[in-house]
């Protein structure tokens, strides 16, 4: 035990010599830690829009083994799941894009310059407490200038630590084994170093071979059975490890928190069927590194500034074997540097203005002798002044950025300037806020990545960025019920309209086998999102609870009425898609039934037969038993079963998905 407390301690006192930043814990979070010191209140953190969100119990319920996984009960969204436990999952909102959504991790963004999209299932769920989705953008009073530059935002907050009277330490320990042999090692240690310092380390270790078998049905344009066979899927292996530490506690009569966060993983990438082709020699290795940290301060009760910082290194290794492709070995190095400072006054009670400046350098390096070795700097700053006023809820905002890229060849680089409004309201209907009326409308952009500008024979530095314009009306009532039985009612909906012009896309540029990225696509979506929430408190000892999410949209190109697809649905954006969470909980037992129904799509831009991928739906059951073995050690264990009716489907075209799974977890605790 001392070893351990003299590694936190130097780490501790690093932190303390080279970077001062934190940020004001959650109002969910435990301050058992700070109950000796004396804090000023921050400035309210009222939310315009609340966002759609996954937490606690109900979260680890859905037992998957990456964020990704719990995303997938959220309405508006769509999971591009590439198949088995390390194939790519990234996620795209609105058929907005996956490169116009931000990530962002205890309060600060994932970024990827290099083709703009986050791999959500590198990320796991053990050491996260909350997921939440914002449209548009987050409405705190207090927030970076990159959380305002963006359609949507995925926020992932981890656990902070909690102590029990008396004690100092608390341990967390958990196993979990299923389908593909996949095997989940998971620990967490957390320790009060001081009456204001606490700190986690949590590590985490993936092993699975990434087999399953599916089903393989292919027909004719004209309707006429093709293929029809059963398969085992290969190449789907990973071995990811995974190391986290969190440190919360007081500096300068502010409150930090820090992480450093480690990420290694070697997996295969399974390869879409084409051709009769089974399997793929494509492989890839992962590792990430990055440290973050941020210090927030509430100097009166109507001035709060907050620092934050971060440096992330990314590396990847892509090698393909494959005899039936050209040999590729590829070296990626991706590097970054972040600093924001942000700062917010109440001028009159109800009405805060706030300003912040965030500064970003990115650089990537190949190993192909032609690489372009770009270099990108963004400055964004960002102005936004929040009123409460009677029933009103008023948050208007601009951001400005401009980015320079750079390049071994001057003559591929360029800058961009662009400015992004928004304005968020929200109105109550009813004094106690019982009906109310919500709706924003906001114009952004987001700028090409360095693949779509500078990968070798296929980017374009001429390249504009892609414009957006979002629109949406919604509508939110609840009841508090006196009645025994019937406890909260919650019913939401939300009507919304999007526009993407220059939409960065792929096309043929004369040569065999040649292609470039041009500025060709434009995007017209209108949609609706409809949730409700419901508990139940039949008995003493049985809580019911259950949470619906139905989701409709059209999302048409609109690109050139001369193409065969022009004003048609877009590719693997449904029609219809839904989710169903119902969970109940008696004494030491919890059930968790959750049902996901994604509609008919399409795989190409043309609505025909025979790109037409059918509607594919899954019920998974999930049982847990808590029990306690004595005074300081209590534990969990859970059964679940995923796809129990077997069900055969594709997310993607030619990636099959596994069929029925069972997996088995234990958790323990002291």
């Amino acid at each position: 035990m001392s070893r351990l407390q003299s590694f936190l301690f130097s780490i501790l006192f690093s932190l303390w010599s080279f970077e001062a930043y934190a940020q004001v814990p959650q109002v969910h979070d435990s301050a058992a830690a700070l109950r000796e010191v004396v804090v000023r209140a921050p400035l309210p953190q009222r939310e315009v829009v609340a966002p759609q969100r996954l937490e606690g119990d109900r979260l680890h319920a859905l037992k998957g083994t990456s964020v990704a996984d719990a995303l997938r009960y959220f309405s508006g969204l769509q999971i591009k799941d590439y198949g088995g436990i390390g194939g790519l999952k990234t996620i795209d909102v609105r058929s907005m894009g996956s490169s116009h959504l931000g990530v962002f991790y205890d309060g600060l963004p994932l970024g990827n310059a290099q083709n703009g999209q986050t791999d959500l299932g590198q990320f796991s769920l053990d050491n996260v407490e909350v997921v939440s989705l914002y449209n548009g953008q987050r409405t705190g009073v207090l927030q970076s200038a990159a959380e305002f530059g963006h359609a949507a935002a995925v926020y992932l907050q981890t656990r902070r630590p909690q102590f029990a009277e008396g004690r100092r330490s608390n341990q967390r320990w958990g196993v979990q084994y299923g389908a593909s042999r996949a095997l989940q090692l998971s620990g967490l240690y957390a320790l009060r170093l001081t009456p204001s310092v606490s700190a986690t380390i949590n590590i985490s270790l993936l092993n699975a071979d990434g087999k399953y078998r599916f089903r393989y049905r292919r027909l004719t344009p004209r309707g006429v059975v093709a293929y029809d066979t059963t398969a085992t899927r290969h190449n789907g292996d990973v071995l990811a490890l995974r190391g986290e530490l969190n440190m919360y506690g007081r500096l300068l009569g502010g409150d930090w928190r820090a992480k450093a966060y480690i990420y290694h993983s070697k997996r295969g990438i399974p390869g879409a069927i084409v051709s009769n082709v089974w399997r793929r020699g494509e492989r890839q290795g992962d590792d990430i590194r990055f440290v973050q940290a941020a210090w927030q301060r509430t100097f009166s009760k109507r001035y709060s500034t907050r620092l934050q910082a971060k440096y992330a290194d990314y590396a990847t290794h892509y090698h393909n074997r494959d005899t039936l492709a050209a040999p590729a070995d590829h070296h990626y190095r991706q590097r970054e540097t972040y600093l924001s400072w942000a700062n917010a006054y109440e001028v009159l009670p109800g009405w805060t203005l706030s300003g912040s400046y965030d500064f970003r350098y990115n650089t990537l390096r190949d190993d192909h002798p032609l690489f372009a070795f770009p270099r990108r700097t963004t400055h964004l700053a960002a102005l936004s002044s929040s009123l409460h006023l009677g029933r009103w809820q008023v948050q208007g905002s601009l951001m400005q950025t401009i980015l320079h890229d750079r390049t071994r060849n001057a003559g591929q680089s360029a800058t961009v300037r662009n400015a992004s409004p928004a304005l968020f309201f929200n109105y109550l209907l009813k004094p106690d806020g019982t009906l109310s009326l919500h709706g924003f409308v906001k114009r952004h952009f987001r700028a090409p990545t360095f693949n779509e500008r500078y990968y070798t024979d296929l980017g374009n530095a001429l390249l504009r960025p892609e414009k957006a314009f979002q629109l949406a009306l919604g509508a939110q009532w609840q009841h508090a019920f006196r009645h025994r039985l019937l406890q909260r009612l919650q019913l939401s909906a939300e009507v919304y309209y999007n526009k993407v012009h220059d939409k960065i896309i792929a096309y043929p540029k004369g040569q065999q086998f040649r292609w470039t990225m041009l500025n060709l696509g434009r995007v017209a979506v209108r949609g609706l999102d409809v949730n409700a929430a419901l508990e139940a408190h039949p008995q003493r000892a049985l809580q019911v609870a259950l949470q619906v999410r139905y989701s409709y949209q059209w999302a048409h190109d609109l690109t050139d009425p001369a193409d065969a697809y022009y004003n048609q649905q877009i590719p693997y954006a449904p029609h219809h898609s839904g989710a169903a969470v119902v969970s109940a909980s008696f004494k030491r037992w919890a059930c968790y039934y959750s049902f996901i129904y994604v509609g008919r799509r399409y795989a190409q831009p043309e609505n025909v037969r025979r790109n037409r991928l059918q509607p594919w739906y899954t019920h998974d059951l999930c049982l847990q038993r808590h029990f306690r073995l004595s005074r300081s050690l209590e534990g969990k264990l859970t059964l679940a079963v995923n796809n129990i009716f077997n069900q055969q489907y594709e997310v993607i075209a030619n990636y099959p998905m596994p069929g029925r799974t069972l997996n088995a977890a234990l958790d323990i605790n002291f």
